[in-house]
């Protein structure tokens, strides 16, 4: 395990399911989005999640912010447990813990001004009034790179990019110390995401903030984070430093994703080789026995149709979940 010193973020084998039907008589069933993961965060860092669409990603961020229940498992805040906290309880916990959501046209109000949108995270919890909530906001537009005259307008007088900014200040309103960003940038263009990330990583600099940042696109990640973590149908796979990770990933599932990453430089292009993963995603609903992966690696072997590989730490710092090197482990 590593060092708990300053780790503001700890989870320990979180579970979410999501009840599921599979007919009238064959009883209820479960959709495991999120099935025994386990990371820190310590204070200034940011740890990325990635992995394809449906393995459960937003899932773990909106748990850890108990946007949803967790099914089991501990979620562990700046020293405290959290996992059991009623709603009122999470009230005040909300100014520590804040979140950028996907989707900048549907998380903004379309009924209230960008003065009233991110002023109520300020109201909710009696921080500011008058004259100086009205300063606060007008400093936080100039913070995202929008004007302050800006206040009075409403959602539907920006651009995607824009409307991001907004949900980022936001997201600053209430001096937050961790920031799940989920997906900030998919649905922004090409040109306004490297903005958007370069805005990201100087506001952690300047305000101490602590990132979890969820996304698919590799090379965004790997930008921005300071260790990443890898998920597959639920469950974490691989997990290090962010430059471990890229120079020397050790999951089959880490190295297809990988390998799909777009190479500016046309002559290193042309010497990589692409993996392409074979077969079907297995259902959520009734995993497969053993390991999730296996349908679809090259390297299964008869141990991994039978025991779930659990995640180690292979080398300082660096863990994976994956028998090829759980049994070196054991020689």
């Amino acid at each position: 395990m590593e060092d708990n010193k300053d780790v503001i973020l700890e989870v320990k084998d979180l579970c979410k399911y999501f009840p599921a039907k599979k007919g009238l008589f064959k009883g209820r069933s479960y959709v495991k989005a999120v099935d025994r993961i386990s990371f820190t965060i310590k204070k200034g860092q940011t740890l990325g999640l990635v992995g394809e669409s449906g393995c459960g990603k937003t899932t773990t961020g909106r748990t850890i912010l108990k946007l949803y229940e967790p099914t089991s498992g501990q979620i562990i805040f700046n020293g405290k447990d959290i996992t059991k906290n009623s709603i009122k309880e999470m009230v005040p916990l909300r100014k520590e813990m804040q979140m950028i959501f996907q989707d900048p046209y549907a998380s903004l109000d379309p009924r209230m001004t960008v003065g009233d949108i991110i002023g109520e995270a300020i109201d909710i919890h009696k921080l500011l009034t008058g004259e100086e909530r009205t300063e606060r906001i007008r400093s936080l537009l100039s913070k995202v790179g929008l004007a302050s005259d800006h206040i009075n307008r409403y959602p539907h007088e920006f651009s995607g990019g824009q409307r991001q900014r907004i949900g980022i200040a936001r997201a600053l309103a209430v001096e937050p110390s961790l920031i799940v960003c989920d997906e900030p940038i998919s649905a922004l263009d090409v040109s306004i995401q490297a903005q958007v990330i370069n805005m990201l990583e100087e506001l952690q600099e300047e305000l101490g903030l602590t990132y979890l940042f969820i996304a698919h696109d590799l090379c965004m990640v790997k930008h921005i984070s300071t260790h990443i973590g890898v998920m597959y149908l639920g469950r974490m796979v691989e997990r290090g430093e962010s430059n471990d990770v890229y120079s020397e990933a050790l999951h089959p599932y880490t190295k297809a994703l990988l390998s799909a990453v777009p190479i500016p430089d046309p002559d290193v292009a042309k010497s990589s080789q692409r993996i392409v993963l074979e077969g079907d995603i297995p259902s959520p609903i009734d995993p497969p026995p053993g390991c999730r992966f296996k349908g679809r690696c090259k390297y299964a072997k008869s141990i991994c149709g039978e025991i779930d590989p659990e995640l180690k730490e292979v080398k300082p710092g660096h863990f994976v979940a994956c028998h090829l090197y759980n049994e070196h482990l054991s020689k």
